[in-house]
């Protein structure tokens, strides 16, 4: 038995099929001539956005329009200015089209490989798979072409890129085994919208197995079963049937409002980073946005967005959403993020350093833009504003006063918003949870941030393996904070939602419903599921489970109680 990240639910059976790599081996020069280079480069462009327009036109009618997203986000990065300069620059003094392609991308890989934030760093692998796309395309090599793969092939490869997975078909492919990636990977993200089974970074798993071999793969749990036996092959087929037969009955869950068995009324909300994603809520039957990330408008680029694009983007949203909450978090950048316009200077301590609102208030004039298109935005729908990382009430205060003030401009130019814009504080820092009563008298909604608030609850950096086994919801600490957090809310009369992890968490559900959060925003992909574990408990269950925790003393305690739980509803 191997083990892996689990990056897609379910069970398949079949038999390995090793994707193996292109060669892209080629000998840097730096005596050629610039036109003919710079003409072989722009060719290979070109060839490049019509391949991956096609690949994700492909990947839209299969799957959906926000994994095409990310195959067509490729295009953007490969005509990025500041990286398409970069790149004609080497071509200019001599290199060759090969040699200055690799150069630039390995620049831009190792900077956003350095990032904290696994989101960011995901961009490396994108840059890479651009690269190697581009690459292969410079030096005629082969393809490798998996959309012949006959049924019930398990794909094992190093790193199955996002255009590689584009051209699967989704009807033959059981299982995906990888060597590198992990569940936030754009290829995890598209193989859970194929519900393809997928297990990503098993070390050496190229070697470890070849062509032809039975094996089991387990998305849930993240394992591997080389050669099994026909019990083993009886036992997982089974729990195979049942999974697909599990996922079907949330279908049931369409169009129905998030109630708990008793009939209490919450708010089942999507994760989003841009207006693909918005479409992707509505798809998945979401009653609204919880958060727009809006870093992401920032990412890719050698400049950030003006105020117009950044009207036009959140303007779109609320359209998409038809009065739905559209909940806009703020710019949240800091030293982890790799945005190398916006010259954030490098810290010793990411997390704890200048990042959040704090970075807003000390650069105002791009914050001035950022706020203003979003009320703008806000004449197009229920568009709301969320701060993220707040430590104290004169930051909350700092930035209504910005908004007051545009709000004045925008009124003596007749320009229309919403006069009752709501202003909302993500509840992600220990600071944060200890003023919550106080926060709560300035904000006219909490956002709980899970993943942030464990991590400075516990002082356990999630980025860090060796104090990965800190950063637990689960955690009594954790709970606790989460707790008081939504006694403090309800306690003021201002409605608390949650936009972490833990918001999908079957286990955590039942605390939640018990301490009384309104709104639960999740992953598109997650949204039929939680709804439908929310409608398996009553408040009165609910609090049975929250005392027993209550009760717990240790992270243990908390998890076998839980589970324990989970299984009697």
């Amino acid at each position: 038995m191997l083990k892996g990240i689990g990056s897609s639910e379910g069970y398949g059976i079949g038999k390995v099929l090793i994707v193996k790599e292109q060669s892209l081996y080629f000998v840097p020069r730096s005596d050629c001539d610039p036109e003919r280079e710079l003409e072989r480069y722009k060719k290979a462009v070109d060839e490049f956005c019509n391949k991956t327009k096609q690949v994700a036109e492909h990947l839209k009618e299969a799957v959906g329009e926000q994994e095409a997203g990310i195959i067509n986000s490729h295009i953007v990065m490969i005509k990025d200015p500041y990286m398409n300069e970069e790149i004609e620059k080497l071509i200019q003094a001599g290199h060759c089209a090969e040699s200055a392609l690799a150069s630039v991308c390995h620049k831009f890989s190792n900077m956003f490989s350095s990032a904290k934030d696994e989101l960011t760093k995901q961009r490396a692998v994108d840059v890479h798979d651009i690269k190697n796309t581009v690459l292969s395309i410079l030096l005629g090599a082969e393809e490798t072409d998996i959309s012949s793969a006959p049924e019930n092939t398990i794909l094992v490869a190093k790193d199955l890129t996002p255009s590689m997975t584009a051209c699967i078909n989704k009807d033959n492919i059981s299982g995906i085994i990888t060597e590198t990636g992990g569940r936030t990977s754009h290829s995890a993200i598209i193989a859970r919208a194929m519900e393809i089974p997928a297990v990503l970074s098993v070390e050496n798993i190229t070697g470890i197995l070849s062509n032809g071999d039975t094996v089991i793969v387990n998305g849930s749990d993240g394992v591997i079963i080389q050669s099994p036996n026909e019990e083993q092959i009886e036992e997982y087929a089974k729990k195979r049937v049942d999974f697909i037969e599990e996922r079907k009955a949330l279908y049931e869950f369409v169009g129905r409002e998030t109630t708990t068995a008793d009939g209490i009324k919450l708010e089942l909300l999507g994760n989003i980073r841009n207006t693909h994603d918005a479409v992707n809520v509505i798809e998945c039957d979401g009653e609204g946005i919880g958060l727009f990330r809006t870093e992401f408008l920032f990412m890719g680029r050698s400049s950030a967005p003006d105020e117009e694009e950044q009207f036009e983007e959140y303007k779109r949203a609320a359209i998409i959403m038809k009065n739905k909450p559209v909940i806009i978090r703020t710019l949240d950048v800091g030293g982890d993020k790799a945005i190398p316009y916006l010259k954030i200077k490098k810290e010793d301590n990411y997390f704890l350093g200048c990042r959040g609102v704090r970075y807003c208030l000390k650069n105002k004039s791009m914050y001035k833009k950022q706020l203003r298109a979003i009320i703008r935005a806000s004449a197009f729908g229920d568009v709301r504003i969320l701060l993220p990382l707040v430590t104290s009430v004169d930051e909350v205060r700092q930035v209504r006063k910005m908004i007051q003030k545009i709000m004045d401009e925008l009124s003596q130019k007749g320009v229309a918003y919403n006069k009752n814009l709501k202003v909302g504080v993500m509840m992600e820092t220990s600071a944060a949870c200890l003023v919550a009563d106080l926060l709560a008298k300035e904000a006219d909604f909490f956002s709980i941030g899970t993943n942030d608030l464990t991590q400075y609850i516990m002082c356990a950096d999630r980025g860090n393996a060796d104090v990965a086994y800190l950063c637990s919801t689960y955690n009594p600490a954790v709970i606790r904070s989460i707790k008081y957090i939504i006694e403090c809310g309800k306690n003021a009369g201002i409605p608390v939602g949650m936009c972490g992890e833990a918001a999908s968490d079957k286990y955590m559900i039942p605390l939640l419903i018990s301490f009384g959060l309104d709104e639960f925003s999740v992953n598109g992909s997650s949204v039929l599921y939680t709804r439908k574990v929310i409608s398996q408990w009553t408040k009165s269950q609910a609090d049975e489970v929250a005392k027993l925790v209550s009760e717990a003393d240790t992270e243990q305690e908390i998890v076998r109680i839980l589970k324990e739980n989970a299984n009697k509803t």
